[in-house]
């Protein structure tokens, strides 16, 4: 007799074997390559003063990071670095290191970087609009 859950067994360890495929794709160091291999998380919220983008970045320290606008557009752009030692061994990687960028269409309008703070992981910016 034939067990009818083994099909739906089978679909969903399919699924995780490819789910696990398409975080090694995309969660890889880059080696020797220039592009970026990584897009942190972001969010963006908008009230009466200002224009926030809270983009995580986790163990980025300030000097590795570069954000630019041109008004219209934000990039963040950076490197998260793996500090091991040569005698470490490594059980498991899930956080993305290397080289990291990301850029965000703004809302219509054109904006200023007017704050920008680093605190608890996430790197904070506030942005004013241009009347």
């Amino acid at each position: 007799m034939r067990n009818p859950h083994a099909g739906l067994f089978g679909e969903a360890l399919e699924m995780l074997r490819e789910a696990d495929r398409m975080h090694r794709q995309f969660f890889t160091l880059a080696r020797g390559h220039g592009g970026p291999c990584w897009e942190p998380p972001v969010d963006i919220v908008e009230d009466a003063h200002a224009l926030v983008v809270r983009v995580a970045l986790p163990g980025v320290p300030a000097q590795n990071l570069e954000v630019r606008t041109d008004g219209a557009r934000l990039s963040v752009v950076g490197e998260r670095r793996l500090a091991v030692g040569r005698d470490t061994t490594i059980h498991r990687l899930e956080i993305p290191y290397g080289r990291f960028e990301r850029v965000i269409d703004l809302p219509p309008g054109r904006y200023e970087i007017v704050a920008r703070d680093l605190a608890d992981g996430c790197l904070v910016l506030a942005l004013r609009r241009h009347a």
